[in-house]
């Protein structure tokens, strides 16, 4: 039901990507000119690249995983290939923010899971689920807290369908609950705490038609600034409403009714229809938190930031209990990445209280600008409601969120991102009088020093709590173990008196273990996804308490595709010219050896990072024993071509102390990007006249940058990107400052100040209907424009009803032969061999 909070669910996910057949590789033909066809339209409509990248679009998925709350059950979900164009061109609304598909009531979306059957985790053995809807299209599922039963929610675009089924897990079969569910905002559903039930969102029944504008205006939008409001940061937001007719429309489709339904279908109203943003049942099932947006709406920002109104609710009847605030409308906060709206925030229930609230409240009006010793207040406040709220803890940074265990054991996190300093405090919320501990204190970006995140556990009422040993003096922490070696995940037991923490699990080369949910109270039993650079991720179960004991499989996926077996990956270091230690994944053909075979065309893909220190940004990231998983998103689906790939090589840009990052943008790039050519050249991989550049969004922002300041390389291609800072004038990626307070930052960063210096191929690729905050189509329509009018060579392929991540098969066949083409014209086709 609610964005935050999910009722007794725990999907692990593992993202098995495409892969492609790998055709044999060879050195590089060379690159020759660019010709005038490069400029010229080739071809009329979508695109098929060659067939082995075709076959990385359409390699299969393997399931996810969704753990029941007893964690000896597990709900398997298998998701279908890529929708087609004409399923991703159906009719969409983009109000507010928000993009619906009007003929479902629901968020416009297009991946869906099409199977679902059940997987005992004792044995590994899968029961098929009877009666499902046909054809099945999943959008969401929760486990009841007693595990009986799971919930869906089925969408079918095709017939307006947005309904609620159940199975029934002992018998294996599902029926339909209800249908008309409005899922604009949130899941439409969440298990009541007894499992007796549901909270639903209902399309309000009598509602009629939509509103229809007529071709008429009826008068002007008009919006107007308060005089005393001061600066306000207003990022550059998209689908917005627009006049008095997109409101009518917004509140049409966004509105709902909600419910309790019963299992048998029964439906009892709460309260009235209106647009909710947010409901959540108490703890004890008595209450329902609900957050209702209210007008007047703005054309500036999206339903998150207009007016709210936060009610608590009597769950039998929907009567209003107790108004927790009336939020204003939010346009525009004050300067910084640490400013937050004035009054209540993230409010919800405590976990493991019948019924209490917790929220922040800002001690310095929002604004981390000001000077104060307390910038977060953290309240609680009881049902029925009636005393006054009581601080639980006073905060020198932003209120990051809490990990409920008991009365004297939970976890508060708080985090300040101008020094990316985050803490972790345990607390006794039962126990007003006793100081907090520092856990931990460490800047976010130090990745080798991360305790890891707590394991957490589904409560009798479906709530996500601490798990504790059963003496109740440990809790249990996962992490990735970032290292100079790697990645090398681990379970560890930590004791809440002397803080230290004892190692269960650690991943061990050559393979890549990594954990995902503890099956036992005591942490003896571990659910983990092992894979290494030439298997894929597959379950596994692994006894912690028998230290010799292999692990068990629990499911056998394939390789997607045998025949990519055998490409090469190595994690490589090098330094930049400034001493920084850089990483980045190199990844060849198989069968391929600079010393046999000479060097080979190569492409690139970075994405730019901000650090505050040298040391967070020499950081190794990932780990060279990790499945070599081949997406069409990223540049590995060269591999299947014969190039030679250069994954994520690191582009920090540092700003040590009071330094801002993006005051030596420029000259830290560069000295990334000769830093990663100098390496791969000197390893004789490829050479320098046959690298080309690319990346997406902030990557692709490098790109151009790369191409307007360096010649380093003989080619870009430059996916969704923006390229005039201008545009974003509050802020972009991580930039604090606006336009005004750093006009010569924004002016050297934006490469469309520099398009008459961009001498080598650029190829623009967009789509049409981006929704990014900052990413306009615009904005790769006037870059393209400028590097046409000043004489260089450009190319701008616009995807239809495409937003800032691409979706239909037809789309994404597209981006690769048009990626694959550009590759061959500029910096060479490997010859086969």
């Amino acid at each position: 039901m609610t964005r935050t909070h999910r009722s007794a669910r725990l999907i692990v996910g593992m993202a098995l990507l495409a892969v492609a057949p790998l055709a044999l590789a060879a050195p590089a033909t060379r690159a020759t000119a660019p010709q005038a066809a490069v400029a010229a339209k080739v071809g009329q409509g979508y695109q098929l690249p060659s067939a082995a990248l075709q076959a990385v679009v359409d390699a299969p998925r393997a399931p996810s995983l969704s753990l029941s709350p007893r964690r000896d059950l597990a709900a398997m979900l298998q998701s279908p290939p890529l929708p087609s164009i004409e399923t991703v061109a159906q009719p969409e609304l983009k109000l507010a923010g928000v993009r619906i598909n009007p003929a479902t009531h629901s968020a416009s979306r297009f991946s869906f899971v099409d199977k679902l059957w059940l997987m005992t985790i004792a044995d590994g053995k899968e029961r098929q689920i009877t009666g499902l809807p046909q054809p099945l299209s999943i959008a969401s599922l929760a486990w009841s807290p007693d595990q009986q039963y799971l919930a869906f929610n089925q969408v079918h675009a095709a017939s307006g369908t947005n309904e609620l089924w159940i199975v029934d897990v002992a018998s294996g079969s599902a029926r339909r609950l209800l249908g008309d569910l409005n899922t604009v905002f949130g899941d439409g559903y969440a298990w009541l705490p007894d499992s007796r039930g549901l909270l639903a969102t209902l399309q309000p029944k009598g509602q009629g038609p939509a509103p229809v504008a007529g071709g008429i205006p009826t008068g002007p939008a008009i919006q107007q600034t308060q005089a005393d409001a001061g600066v306000r940061a207003i990022r550059t937001y998209q689908d917005l409403l627009s006049n008095e007719a997109d409101a009518r429309l917004f509140d049409h489709y966004a509105t709902s009714q909600p419910v309790r339904v019963a299992l048998n279908g029964t439906t009892t109203p709460l309260s009235s229809a209106g647009v909710y943003l947010d409901l959540d049942v108490s703890p004890d099932g008595r209450h329902v938190l609900a957050e209702r947006v209210q007008r007047p709406y703005s054309y500036l920002v999206p339903a998150d930031d207009f007016a709210r109104r936060i009610e608590v609710w009597n769950a039998a009847d929907g009567k209003l209990e107790h108004t927790v605030a009336n939020l204003p409308l939010v346009e525009g906060l004050p300067t910084g990445n640490d400013a937050v709206p004035t009054g209540v925030r993230n409010v919800s229930w405590r976990a493991d209280a019948e019924a209490t609230l917790v929220w922040a409240e800002a001690q310095d009006g929002g604004d981390p600008n000001r000077e104060a010793k307390v910038r977060d207040a953290v309240l609680m406040q009881a049902a029925p409601f009636e005393a006054p709220p009581v601080t639980l803890a006073q905060l020198g940074s932003r209120y990051a969120g809490i990990q409920w265990g008991r009365g004297d054991l939970a976890l508060l996190n708080e985090s300040w991102w101008k020094s990316r300093v985050v803490k972790q405090w345990r607390i006794a919320p039962d126990q007003l009088d006793q100081a907090p501990q520092l856990l931990s204190e460490r800047s976010s970006q130090d990745r080798y020093n991360d305790p890891g995140r707590p394991a957490l556990v589904r409560d009798v009422n479906g709530r996500a709590r601490l798990q504790t040993s059963s003496d109740g003096r440990s809790i249990f922490l996962l992490g990735l173990g970032a290292s100079p070696e790697g990645d090398r995940p681990f379970v560890d037991r930590f004791d809440l008196e002397s803080r230290q923490a004892t190692r269960l699990f650690h991943s061990q080369a050559p393979d890549y273990a990594l954990p995902q949910a503890l099956l036992d109270q005591e942490g003896t039993s571990l659910l983990l996804t092992r894979e290494s650079p030439d298997v894929p991720p597959n379950y596994f179960v692994q006894s912690l308490a028998d230290t010799g004991a292999a692990p068990r499989a629990l499911t056998r996926f394939e390789h997607p595709l045998p025949q990519l077996r055998g490409v090469s990956k190595e994690q490589i270091r090098y330094k930049r010219n400034d001493g920084v230690d850089l990483t980045a994944t190199l990844m060849l053909p198989p069968g391929y050896t600079a010393k046999k075979d000479g060097p080979l065309p190569m492409l690139m893909w970075a994405y730019p990072g901000e650090f505050k220190t040298a040391a967070a940004a020499s950081q190794v990231t990932d780990s060279p024993y990790r499945f070599n998983a081949i997406s069409y998103w990223g540049p590995q689906a060269f591999l299947a071509k014969g190039y030679a790939v250069l994954v994520s090589p690191s582009m920090p840009i540092i700003g040590e102390g009071d330094k801002e990052p993006n005051d030596t943008y420029l000259p830290q790039l560069v000295a990334n990007a000769e830093a990663a050519v100098d390496e791969v050249v000197r390893r004789g991989v490829t050479d320098r006249d046959h690298i080309a550049i690319g990346g997406h969004s902030y990557g692709a922002f490098m790109t151009a940058n790369l191409l307007a300041h360096t010649r380093l390389f003989k080619a870009g291609i430059a996916r969704s990107g923006a390229y005039n800072r201008t545009l974003t004038p509050f802020g972009f990626q991580a930039e604090e400052r606006n336009f005004w307070q750093a006009q010569d930052v924004y002016l050297k960063m934006s490469p469309f100040n520099f398009a008459d210096r961009i001498k080598d191929p650029i190829l623009f690729i967009h789509g049409e209907d981006d929704n990014n905050s900052g990413t306009f189509p615009m904005q790769s329509e006037r870059m393209f424009a400028a590097v046409k009018g000043l004489g260089g060579t450009s190319r701008l392929v616009m995807l239809p009803n495409e937003s800032h991540h691409y979706r239909a098969r037809e789309s994404l066949m597209t981006m690769l032969a048009e990626s694959e083409r550009w590759l061959e014209q500029t910096i060479g086709k490997p010859t086969p061999r």
